[in-house]
């Protein structure tokens, strides 16, 4: 589940960068009240963090396990 989530939150903060570099518009600061505001700077933590977790997505043996 944690996974799911650090993944969800990458996509909105790739989402966002995409944003950034076509069209100058920067969601998350403009929807919580600027890039310095308290909710913005919260969720590019979060997205952040979700980063550096997902990195051990790559060391993990994801091997699916049935159970019967």
């Amino acid at each position: 589940m944690l996974d799911r989530i650090a993944l969800l939150l990458l996509i909105i903060g790739g989402i966002n960068w995409g944003l950034v570099g076509i069209f100058q518009f920067d969601l998350v600061a403009w929807a919580f009240g600027g890039v310095a505001g308290v909710v913005s700077r919260i969720i590019y933590t979060l997205v952040a963090i979700s980063a550096v977790w997902c990195v051990s997505l790559f060391f993990r043996n994801n091997e699916m396990v049935e159970s019967n």
